[in-house]
């Protein structure tokens, strides 16, 4: 299954790519997902709990960076994650490319394929992840933007970075939530395709 996502960050482009690689910074900011430890070899070991109904997974993953080219902007990360349980697992690859705007600030682009196996496949349906997905990657951008923005003292200057912020508490993905999210993409989709009072029957 392939997704996109675009967002906007105050930053630069290296400045961004820069947040992007460092583990201990990006990883607190994706919902769910804790940093457990990075290796000698780069790999990220992080966790993800998610819970789909009566139903809890417990991701491990290992993410590494397979690809990097700092002067264009753009990276690419493999994702690969098991349940502790043995209820399935997820592969997926990454491709960020970072845009300079011309008003200030960045252009990130996300490019994901993800790939599940066994419960995981089950449970994970296109319009659901789609649904969902787009509410996290909006939790993500918040976050990152968040780090990269500068504060702005009380006469008005701007002052030095805003230091890391704690990681937030982890709380699995609700099943409720990606129902509710997916009901409302549902309606809305279905609102739009509604016709106009006083349309239906008209030649």
């Amino acid at each position: 299954m392939k997704l996109q996502h675009e967002f906007e960050v105050p930053a630069s482009p290296s400045e961004t790519m820069e947040l992007l690689l460092d583990a201990e910074r990006v990883v607190p900011c994706l919902p769910g997902a804790a940093l457990v430890e990075v290796t000698d070899d780069g790999t990220w070991k992080t966790t993800m709990a998610v819970k789909l109904g009566p139903v809890g997974l417990d991701f491990l993953n290992d993410v590494r960076i397979v690809d990097q080219d700092d002067a264009a902007g753009v990276v690419r990360l493999a994702v690969k994650g098991r349940d502790k349980r043995g209820r399935g697992g997820a592969d997926a690859t990454v491709d960020a490319r970072m845009v300079d705007r011309s008003g200030g600030g960045t252009k990130v682009t996300l490019d994901s394929d993800i790939r599940f196996s066994g419960q995981a496949a089950q449970l994970g349906r296109p319009s659901v992840i789609q649904d969902v997905s787009s509410r996290l990657l909006d939790r993500f951008a918040e976050c990152l933007r968040t780090r990269l923005d500068p504060p702005v003292t009380a006469n008005g200057e701007t002052g030095e970075a805003a230091p890391p912020l704690p990681p937030p508490v982890q709380k699995p993905i609700s099943g409720l939530s990606l129902l509710l999210v997916a009901v409302r993409g549902s309606l809305a989709r279905l609102l739009r395709r509604r016709p106009r009072s006083g349309e239906e029957g008209s030649s």
